[in-house]
């Protein structure tokens, strides 16, 4: 009579496998999504308006210099989306 047990472990195994590279792939996906969106909002004044508002120039420029990030002839957008990302570590 054959040993069914190495039958059930490969099958096994090859579903779990299976199962993983699809979730890695399901994952890889949400996370290319939501870069996508990231870049989207920075990409003009006017989708990231509100943000950009939202620092005192004094505030933003102090906080950049503290994260080690240039802010010497960069405009407001580019310093602001640079520390978002630096402080969540996209």
């Amino acid at each position: 009579m054959p040993n069914g047990s190495r039958r059930h472990f490969l099958s096994k195994y090859l579903l779990h496998q299976a199962g993983r590279c699809l979730k890695g792939f399901e994952e890889g996906m949400e996370m290319g999504r939501q870069k996508a969106e990231f870049d989207k909002f920075f990409e003009s004044y006017e989708s990231s308006y509100a943000l950009t508002l939202a620092y005192p120039d004094e505030i933003l420029l102090e906080t950049a210099k503290n994260c080690g990030i240039e802010t010497k002839n960069r405009s407001k957008r580019d310093i602001v989306k640079e520390l978002i990302l630096k402080r969540e570590d996209y």
